[in-house]
């Protein structure tokens, strides 16, 4: 097996992961919120990307075409999902609608536990059906196109994952001047509303 040939499929497996990844999501927003407060940062991107990595490790084993073959488990995750991603919208809805309780420079908000932050995270997850359609299905069935070099390009996927939560993570304290400001926090909370319940209408309507 040339060691470059797979080096070039870790990096296609890098590029198609990064791609994939990099958008607007619930999952992004609640990683970019838990930065921005400094607050369990490495171990909500160490979820995510330990998440990531064994629903890509899942694909390439061929669980993508087991999951094809069970459209109602698909089905199920799509309605709990809508349900939780309304839910956590409606409480953005709510922080960015009330003046106490928003995050100032002074750490006028309280801290979440470990344990409800990681539940957020886990739930924001693993009850998007994308994820599954993304990494389980995509990822796993293009990896397994590359056939010796399958893992390698898991790896590359995987690596993207990791890279791109914890670069999102740790580089939102670069933003900390302009959230300095209670509007600023409002403003954050406002759009991730919007976000998560479009996303929840998206799922109950089967758009998305």
């Amino acid at each position: 097996m040339p060691f470059p040939s797979a080096l070039i499929t870790a990096a296609a497996g890098l590029a198609l992961g990064l791609s994939l990844i990099v958008a607007i999501g619930a999952q992004n927003a609640f990683v970019l919120r838990q930065g921005l407060r400094r607050e369990h940062v490495a171990v909500v991107a160490t979820v995510c990307a330990v998440s990531d990595a064994v629903l890509v490790a899942v694909g390439v084993m061929g669980a993508g075409a087991a999951l094809d073959a069970v459209p109602w488990l698909v089905a199920a995750i799509r309605i709990a999902g809508a349900v939780f991603l309304l839910g956590y919208g409606l409480l953005a809805a709510r922080r960015a609608l009330q003046s106490r309780g928003v995050l100032d420079a002074g750490g006028g908000e309280i801290a979440n536990g470990l344990a409800a932050t990681v539940g957020v995270c886990l739930a924001l997850t693993w009850l998007n059906p994308h994820v599954y359609l993304d990494t389980v299905v995509l990822l796993g069935g293009i990896a397994n196109t590359h056939g010796d070099h399958r893992w390698w390009f898991a790896a590359g996927a995987v690596a993207g994952s990791a890279l791109w939560f914890a670069g999102l993570a740790y580089g939102a304290r670069y933003l900390q001047p302009l959230f300095a400001r209670r509007v600023a926090w409002r403003v954050l909370d406002a759009v991730i509303a919007a976000v998560m319940v479009s996303l929840a209408a998206g799922l109950a309507s089967g758009a998305i």
